[in-house]
């Protein structure tokens, strides 16, 4: 099963499309555009503003902040090699208030953790896009480990009553004593983890369990920003993701300042008939404040099974704290939402986006012919935010658009990844298209984007995409119910372009405001949250202009 993600972030989402990566190492030279050039004083504040952040154990909105910085301002190594560490702590933090995760500490065997690891490591042999390297991998195991030692929640579950130093002391050894440099088969890795298992346990009394634990994730982690080990949860919420259903509140949440933003109430979900809306903020949890037992531990509290209730304490702006009871149930995430007659005068007909699950294609072509009886003469198209999902779904809907030619290239090291996806003539729409993109729109987004883009079968409009060019495959392992999110190849628009780390360069680029000092990321987001949308303003424009009707036809407008 292939699908396309968008990068990993804070945004504790509890129904996008699918479990989002951080970006992590950047491999290889990057030719770094002067405009997007940090000087020495702006990465000296952020990582500052990012270590204050850290220190209070907020590593997930360190996170956040790290990537911000690097998509507004480019790729700088040291703000990156920060992101990434935040990322190792974030995970560690995210594994130990994940109970499948934990019941697989408390239940796995050392033999059966032995076999897990070797399992992740022969599907990196076999399906990785790149040949990987076994002492790194092996390297980044250790170094999961070290940060999982620094982590409260890691020791007190598995060092309960352990003397600080003890385990610094320990962190030593195996930095001094774990031979990674010399590991050049997946069999070395796998002995070299059973050794720092052993260590581990003759030391400080840690299950071996919980160390390979750590090197499987970690190896995973170490290949690229999108490759991730699934617990067994995770491995069930991507399914439910794909499928475009699960069991919850029905809320897309960001941690923002100790508490939890909702960014996204889906209609008709338990928390939209509850009242909770976009723009409030969960400060508590069954009585427990979020800045006090973590945002990741309030999330994950929020879960439960289809029936169960949890009580949340809610602020809508401008309005007291107040405290409600919200009943747990299957949510159905619509991929395809707000289809509607934007322009009545043009008949210009508008659909968003969410997400490209298994249903989305036909849900668009359902909602093509809503707004085809309701006298659509062209259409805008909005991806902005979408963080991917489906190749296949990308696919099948470029296909209702495009009636010929190639879709999208996938390439990987393994020549079944190698593949060209092509349109069929059958059941397109000949429609005037408009496609509006912005820097969060990712993966199977620029897939569609680019064709269309590629193909002058309409216009983009918006801001360059994120450049997500990688496709992942979801791997079910035969231990304790877990998985891997690999990535096996790497995909290119019709033009041969290569997506990652390029994005989509849209027809029209409307600059929405700009660019914020890093110190002022925050700030930006707040101000981009209340301004008008000057980016559906240019679609509509474009779609005019389409029909021909007289408009604007400058190619690159300045919203400031």
């Amino acid at each position: 099963m292939h699908t396309g993600n968008k990068p990993y972030k804070l945004a504790i989402a509890l129904w996008i499309a699918l479990l989002s990566l951080a970006p992590a190492t950047v491999y290889g030279q990057i030719r770094i555009p002067d405009e997007a050039r940090i000087d020495e004083t702006a990465v000296r504040e952020v990582i500052a503003n990012g270590e204050q952040l850290e220190r209070q154990g907020r590593w997930g909105e360190a996170l956040t902040f790290y990537e911000d910085a690097l998509r507004l301002h480019g790729f700088d190594s040291s703000v990156q090699r920060k992101a990434n560490l935040a990322r190792l702590h974030y995970d560690v933090g995210r594994r130990y208030t994940d109970q499948s995760f934990v019941r697989s500490v408390d239940t796995m065997s050392r033999d059966d953790a032995l076999r897990l690891y070797d399992e992740v490591l022969r599907k990196v042999q076999a399906s990785y896009v790149d040949s990987p390297r076994w002492s790194d991998i092996s390297r980044e195991g250790v170094k999961q480990l070290d940060v999982a030692l620094k982590e409260d929640v890691f020791n007190n579950k598995n060092l309960k009553d352990v003397d600080r130093n003890r385990i610094d002391q320990v962190r030593h050894m195996l930095n001094e004593n774990v031979n990674w440099q010399n590991v050049s088969s997946p069999q070395q890795a796998v002995e070299t983890a059973n050794y720092a298992a052993e260590l581990m346990w003759q030391n400080l009394g840690v299950k071996p369990t919980a160390t390979i634990l750590e090197f499987a994730c970690g190896t995973a982690a170490s290949l690229d920003p999108y490759t991730s080990f699934l617990t067994q949860d995770q491995l069930t919420e991507v399914y439910s993701q794909i499928e475009g259903n699960f069991v919850g509140l029905g809320v897309e949440l960001k941690a923002d300042d100790g508490n939890l933003l909702i960014v996204h109430a889906i209609d008709g979900s338990p928390a939209h008939q509850a009242g909770i809306r976009s723009g409030d903020r969960i400060v508590a949890v069954d009585g427990h404040l979020c800045e006090v037992i973590s945002t990741d531990k309030a999330a994950d509290m929020l879960k439960g099974p289809i029936g169960s209730s949890v009580r949340v304490t809610v602020v809508s702006p401008n309005q007291p704290a107040r405290d409600m009871m919200v009943r747990r149930d299957r949510v159905e995430v619509p991929s395809v939402d707000n289809i509607h007659i934007i322009d009545n005068e043009s008949k210009v007909g508008y659909l968003k986006i969410t997400s490209f699950q298994k249903n989305t294609p036909a849900d668009l072509s359902q909602a093509m012919w809503k707004l085809h009886r309701d006298g659509m003469r062209a259409l805008v198209i909005d991806l902005r935010g979408n963080p991917g999902g489906l190749l296949t779904a990308a696919v099948d809907m470029v296909d209702l658009f495009v009636e010929q030619g190639t879709i999208v290239s996938t390439r990987g090291r393994n020549a079944r990844e190698d593949f060209d996806y092509t349109a069929h003539m059958p059941g397109t729409w000949r429609v005037p298209l408009v496609v509006l993109i912005d820097s969060n729109s990712a993966s199977a987004s620029e897939i569609f984007a680019g064709a269309i883009r590629d193909h002058r079968r309409g216009t983009v409009v918006g801001q360059r995409s994120y450049g997500k060019g990688s496709v992942q495959g979801i791997f079910p392992l035969a231990t304790a119910g877990t998985g891997l999110r690999l990535t096996t190849a790497k995909f290119f628009s019709p033009s041969g372009r290569a997506i990652s780390r390029n994005g989509v360069t849209p027809d029209v680029n409307v600059r929405v405001a700009a660019k914020p000092e890093i110190g002022e990321l925050k700030a930006a987001v707040d101000q981009a949250a209340s301004q008008a949308d000057p980016v559906m303003d240019a679609g509509l424009v474009a779609a005019r202009q389409l029909l021909g009707v007289p408009g604007l036809s400058t190619r690159t407008q300045d919203q400031r």
